[in-house]
């Protein structure tokens, strides 16, 4: 009678933990939406970086650090980054472009010449691997007066609920730290990890934010200051104005993760003659914003998706119910064919193309993204009405993790008169992909459409049912 007592005193208490975990109350001014500001067009630019094959050639456009780099130059009081992923990590066989330590310098050289600013950079732990070494670029960054903030991801609901029960209750009392001897999975080149940080790894949730926030302007990115991301096609938003107010509330959210460092304070005033409206909404806020979106069109609107990970059942049927009411709509995927080098599964996007062009008979249009050893990596939503666009992007991708309050994350919303620039760039953008203007950009859908494997299939389906995903 005492064992079964106790076994059930047990259950009673590993259940809810797992169900207080999973539902509990978020930090304040995490899942934040930001006032609706109005800015002029001229406020508002759209950015990317785009890999593509011409001509037997590797081509590369690329834009986004390079307006980070601009703004970091012109930056006068303050500078305020948070991405997730910042170091020079890769396997030793391959080769990418110093993005991760262009940036360190670049952050170093600003402090040396205004000592006073003060400039912050907010991180996940997975540029340690979870506590399992030093970031020496990091360790650079603070000798040379700049502050570094990991954020505590556990204070965030959890994503894998039957596992990070399991963490919680008997793990994570003992820490990360240590010598680390189990090889990095993230790249040879990485130092070895503990068990306990591999343990950590698997509760998979993060801040997987994206941005930049000065006393001139706010950038909103899919883009990370990672090596071996540097090749990827990413898409970003560049705004000025009063928005950066919204950013520093956010990404003060952050900082209260990290240990609570006071964010430099930042007004300006309310503009109200532009054409433009501009939001900046983090975590379940964009699922909100996608879903009123994409509820909100009608026959004849266009709708438009660039999208690294598709899997959130809700924007799914939003998506096919919006078919039935006649809006055109197009997706450019990634095939989820390679990571690094490493050959993926091609989950969740390829399920997901298949069923939305079963149920619709190909009524839904989707072209894959023509992806060598770099990954289309975009989270864009573009839709297009009759004297209006709205736009959404960021660092969320269209999965349970990123949308559902899991992970940190940051988008924007636009909406803006149909002959703006930014309705015209964005357009352009999309269309010039899927007719593959001047490149080599998209394949048809059938490139990718092979079927899956027996095993696959069990993946997809166990992944679906209990959570155990990295998307």
């Amino acid at each position: 009678k005492v064992l079964v007592t106790l076994l059930f005193l047990f259950l009673v208490f590993y259940i809810g933990t797992i169900l207080y975990h999973e539902k509990k109350p978020l930090p304040m001014d995490i899942s934040y939406e930001g006032e609706v500001h109005q800015v002029p067009e001229e406020a508002v630019s759209f950015l990317y970086d785009l890999t593509y094959q011409q001509a037997g050639k590797v081509k590369r456009e690329q834009q986004l650090f390079n307006h980070v780099f601009k703004a970091i130059d012109e930056a006068e009081e303050f500078i305020v980054l948070d991405f997730f992923l910042y170091n020079d990590f890769y396997d030793s066989d391959m080769s990418f472009p110093p993005l991760s330590a262009t940036l360190t310098k670049k952050l170093i050289d600003k402090k040396k010449e205004h000592p006073e600013m003060e400039i912050i950079l907010i991180t996940d732990e997975i540029n340690t691997s979870y506590g399992s070494h030093e970031n020496g670029q990091f360790n650079e960054l603070e000798r040379n007066g700049i502050k570094v903030l990991y954020t505590d991801v556990d204070a965030l609901r959890d994503s894998n609920p039957l596992y990070s029960g399991f963490w919680r209750l008997f793990i994570q009392w003992f820490g990360q730290e240590g010598r680390g001897w189990i090889p990095n999975a993230m790249a040879n080149r990485a130092p070895d990890m503990t068990l306990r940080s591999y343990l950590k790894l698997f509760n998979v949730k993060a801040n997987h934010r994206k941005t930049v926030a000065t006393d001139k302007t706010a950038i909103i990115l899919s883009a990370n200051p990672h090596d071996a991301s540097a090749d990827h096609s990413n898409i970003g938003f560049q705004i000025d104005g009063p928005i950066v107010m919204d950013l520093l509330q956010s990404e003060q959210a952050a900082a209260n993760l990290a240990g609570g460092e006071k964010l430099p304070a930042y007004n300006m005033k309310e503009q109200t003659d532009g054409d433009l409206q501009v939001q900046l909404i983090t975590e379940g806020k964009v699922l909100d914003k996608t879903l009123e979106m994409i509820d909100g069109t009608k026959s004849g609107d266009d709708i438009w998706m660039g999208m690294f990970y598709l899997a959130e059942r809700k924007v799914i049927n939003a998506l096919l119910d919006a078919h039935d009411r006649g809006a055109n709509i197009r997706l450019i995927m990634d095939p989820n064919e390679n990571a690094f080098g490493t050959q993926k599964t091609g989950l969740p996007n390829r399920p997901v193309a298949r069923e939305l062009n079963k149920k619709t008979n190909g009524g839904i249009q989707i072209r894959w993204y023509n992806t060598t050893e770099e990954q289309y990596h975009p989270k864009l939503l573009f839709i297009k009405k009759e004297n209006e666009v709205q736009i959404t992007g960021g660092s969320t991708n269209f999965t349970s993790r990123n949308l559902d309050d899991y992970n940190l994350e940051t988008n924007v919303w636009i909406k803006a008169p149909a002959g703006t620039g930014i309705a015209k760039e964005s357009e352009h953008y999309f269309d010039r992909l899927w007719e593959n203007e001047d490149g080599e950009f998209t394949l048809g859908f059938e490139a990718y459409q092979n079927e899956f494997t027996p095993l696959q299939r069990v993946i997809y389906t166990v992944q679906k049912l209990l959570y155990f995903t990295t998307y």
